[in-house]
């Protein structure tokens, strides 16, 4: 049994980011072996989880992965450690509009039965704290509300009145924070520029939460989640090796730090080596490279770095040009388009890619009109789409993906691009049709 505890809050701007990446840090810190947990389909908040737990970055989704791989996907993740911190998304009961808050941090507990700390921005009430946490104890009975860390609390009395009007809710108070400055994010955890600032971040998080909440309490409110009677997730049930392992190149610069675990645990599943390579320094491809894959991004911060890099841009063209099998997503689709911003990109799409004020952002239920290099003709995927560019197409491959009467992305027999996030647990035939594509078929 792992133990687990949800991190959750009122909604968005409580603090459960640093709250629950600081608390991974200082268990850890401990010698607790702690595994990291975001719900929904955010990118940026496991790379802190990944620098303070040590382990690599995990997403909890039913509506990209299905209800019924939620808790096997908890159990593989957190395989190797003595407790799970799920990370909470928006409200707690905020999911899915329309939808009765399906894919919200309430149906996730629900479906790992885990038990929920609600962390509370104090700053601007006293004794409303209280009626607001038994409001949210309340509301769903199924959703144990095992205790309240109260953040930004400045003063002594300010503490004691919230603790006062907390007692007779029965809801313990597992920790009380004072606003800390440190609790700013510095920048996306994975953009090299920044990377002693994210280290230096959380190193001063898990220092604030062991300094304000009771580590030992938390432990022990983990501890009192019952047992799940489901098997662990193993990419091995899902794909089949070939007879020899071939090699995908995966960007991997701070442009391309956008892909889930599970994806890369998938390929290497079926027989694929995935081998990073750094699209703004590196001049060649890694040896023997059967296949590309570039995760999502922000590549606005690169362009200069990306298209100044001419040698690996002609390299990575020719390749496709040659039949290579590749597959992309948001900033790989924009790296793959003729230009970007002005820009010269790899060129192997015959359209124009532009940073917007507006953009997309939100779930989508995706149809393939075609067969391509992941996908079959009508295939159904869930996927989740976030960017603030455009990509203006002259002619090209058939489109990748079409929802609400819309087609977007490219795909032919050996590519597929399109800004929309698939994870692969929740459609692993995604990895075995590119898998088998990079070996040949």
């Amino acid at each position: 049994m792992v133990a687990r505890i949800v991190i959750a809050a009122p909604a968005t701007g409580h603090g459960k980011t640093s709250v629950a990446t600081g608390l991974m840090a200082a268990l850890r810190a401990r010698d607790v072996a702690v595994s990291g947990h975001k719900i929904g389909p955010d990118f940026v908040d496991p790379g802190y989880h990944a620098l303070a737990t040590g382990l690599p970055p995990r997403n909890l989704d039913p509506f990209l992965q299905g209800e019924d791989r939620v808790a096997p996907l908890l159990l593989h993740g957190a395989r190797t450690a003595d407790i799970a911190v799920l990370e909470g998304v928006m409200g707690l009961f905020d999911g899915v509009l329309g939808t009765a808050g399906y894919a919200s941090t309430a149906h996730v507990a629900k479906l790992v039965r885990a038990p929920v700390v609600l962390v509370v921005d104090a700053s601007t009430a006293s004794r409303s704290v209280a009626a607001s946490v038994l409001g949210f104890a309340r509301y769903d009975p199924e959703v144990r509300l095992a205790g309240v860390i109260l953040n930004k609390v400045d003063s002594r009395p300010h503490q004691e009145e919230v603790r006062e009007a907390l007692e007779p809710t029965g809801i313990p108070v597992l920790g009380v924070l004072p606003h800390d400055d440190r609790a700013r994010q510095p920048g996306h955890a994975s953009d090299t520029d920044r990377e002693a600032d994210a280290e230096r971040f959380v190193a001063g998080l898990a220092d604030w939460v062991a300094a304000g909440i009771d580590l030992d309490a938390v432990v022990r409110v983990a501890r009192s989640a019952p047992p799940l009677t489901v098997r662990a997730w193993n990419p091995t049930d899902h794909v089949r090796p070939g007879a020899r392992r071939f090699v995908v190149a995966a960007a991997s610069d701070p442009a391309f730090t956008f892909r889930y675990t599970e994806n890369v645990e998938l390929l290497d599943a079926a027989g694929i080596d995935v081998v990073d390579f750094d699209p703004t320094r590196d001049e060649t491809l890694p040896e023997a490279c059967a296949g590309l894959y570039f995760g999502g991004g922000f590549p606005e911060t690169r362009v200069g770095a990306l298209s100044d890099n001419a040698a690996l841009r002609h390299r990575v063209a020719t390749a496709i040009e040659k039949g290579l099998p590749v597959a992309a997503e948001r900033a790989g689709l924009l790296y793959l388009c003729r230009e970007f911003d002005g820009a010269p990109m790899v060129g192997a799409l015959d359209a124009v890619a532009r940073t917007t004020d507006g953009g997309a952002l939100g779930y989508r239920d995706a149809t393939a009109p075609t067969d391509s290099v992941s996908t079959s003709r009508g295939l159904t995927v869930r996927g989740h789409e976030f960017h603030l560019t455009s990509v203006e197409p002259r002619h090209g491959p058939d489109p990748a993906w079409e929802w609400e009467g819309r087609s977007e992305g490219f795909a032919s027999p050996t590519l597929h691009a399109s800004y929309l996030h698939l994870h692969w647990a929740g459609h692993p035939e995604l990895a075995c049709r590119f898998a088998s594509a990079v070996r040949g078929g």
